[in-house]
């Protein structure tokens, strides 16, 4: 008889083609944040299929199976909300009539990041029919907003459902790399006033756009002064948007104000982030520019309003971690290869989960992150069934599975 690493292996290869379908079957569902609620219906649907012990949204939308119930407790997550597909004339297909075509799965969505969704459902199904949990109760959340604002879904499920794992595995893709940290990020707004007059005489007023512009020569500077980390790679800064007021076009404009997107590197926080951008306003000669982190207070799908600040911490798990040593242990068994550890360049909920709340995390899911956002969007058909398979893998090394 195989061993039961074989059997997952094997069985994530038969349902392959199950899992490719249902990844479509997403895609056929435009899903943009705050607008998640036919594809939360088409995931809970798909999980009840699979035999999940238990499928339920919760307030915010996220919709959440169950496996298992036992006292210790891991999470599977995948954000289940997809950016818009922009320009249309740069992609080859309609992006929401997903095709199957050279061993990939085509359409928005695939690789960020229902291709993970599909997988975790798929690995749910080989955990129930191989019997490899004991130990654990096993929750797997489809998360909605993360697009718009990461790690928002994750601060309700800590703060409000009560849900606290001792690990979660995030599956945004990773190329079948395992990942185990990523920079964290912050939306800073810079604003600094002026005093309007005719633009036919300029000398009589005070031009908020110079003024701004002298400041973002300084945030300019600042970003080549940024902290170094070796893994996790430099903090950075950049002025991203610029807008401004004044009485008309022929007028000196009365205020200015840019917005930041600040990257974190470990170390870097809330405080010192700001703290640099008003030493670059005293630099410039405006000590009484104004700047503020940004907030997020759009409604969910549901109706429910869950604002938070705009500050998403950097998180890192640690070359010893015990669930790292697992999750290679897993791969190695599953693959019959040995691992490569890798980070994201992107965020992703592991701002909330362990950036805030230090949940310990893991990364590991189908699609290369190059293609997220991008047009003509596709993730391998084998990445969807090789990562189903090391999730359950993964569970089975957990429940100390030989």
């Amino acid at each position: 008889m195989a061993d039961v690493y074989s059997r997952i292996a094997a069985r994530a290869r038969e349902l392959e083609a199950d899992t490719a379908r249902f990844l479509c079957d997403m895609v056929r569902v435009p899903s943009f944040s705050t607008k998640e609620k036919e594809v939360i219906e088409v995931i809970g649907k798909e999980m009840k299929v699979a035999g999940f012990d238990e499928v339920r949204v919760d307030g915010l939308g996220n919709v959440i199976g169950r496996i298992g119930d036992g006292k210790r407790v891991i999470a599977f997550d995948a954000h289940i909300d997809t950016v818009y597909p922009g320009d249309l004339s740069l992609w080859s297909f309609d992006p929401f009539s997903p095709r199957i075509q050279d061993g990939k799965v085509w359409g928005r969505g695939t690789v960020d990041q229902e291709g993970g969704m599909a997988s975790m459902v798929a690995a749910g199904r080989i955990i129930k029919e191989l019997g490899l949990n004991k130990e654990f109760t096993i929750l797997f959340t489809g998360t909605v907003m993360e697009e718009d604002c990461d790690g928002l879904c994750w601060h309700y499920l800590i703060d409000k459902e009560g849900i606290k794992p001792e690990l979660v595995v995030i599956t945004e893709p990773t190329n079948l790399t395992i990942y185990r940290g990523h920079r964290g990020r912050m939306e800073i707004q810079v604003k600094i006033g002026g005093r309007s007059c005719h633009g036919s005489a300029p000398e009589r007023g005070d031009n908020a756009i110079y003024k701004m512009a002298r400041i973002a020569l300084e945030i300019e500077k600042l970003n080549e002064r940024l902290a170094q980390h070796p893994f996790l790679g430099k903090g950075t800064v950049v002025v991203s948007q610029i807008f401004f007021t004044g009485p008309s076009q022929c007028a000196v404009p009365d205020s200015a104000t840019i917005s930041l997107d600040r990257r974190l590197t470990l170390g870097e926080t809330k405080d010192i982030a700001v703290g640099e951008v008003m030493d670059c306003a005293r630099r410039a000669g405006y000590p009484d520019a104004k700047v503020e982190v940004l907030r997020y207070e759009e409604a969910a799908y549901t109706g429910l309003k869950y604002p938070v600040e705009k500050y998403y911490p950097t998180w890192l798990l640690e070359e010893n971690s015990p669930f790292l040593t697992q999750a290679k242990e897993a791969y190695e068994r599953v693959f019959e290869r040995k691992p490569e550890v890798g980070k994201w360049v992107f965020s992703t909920n592991g701002v909330a989960i362990a950036g805030a709340h230090g949940i310990p995390c893991i990364g590991f899911g189908p699609g290369n992150e190059v293609y997220a956002h991008a047009p003509d969007e596709a993730c391998p058909v084998e990445h969807l069934s090789s990562a189903a398979a090391f999730y359950a893998a993964l569970v089975a090394r957990m429940n100390g599975v030989a």
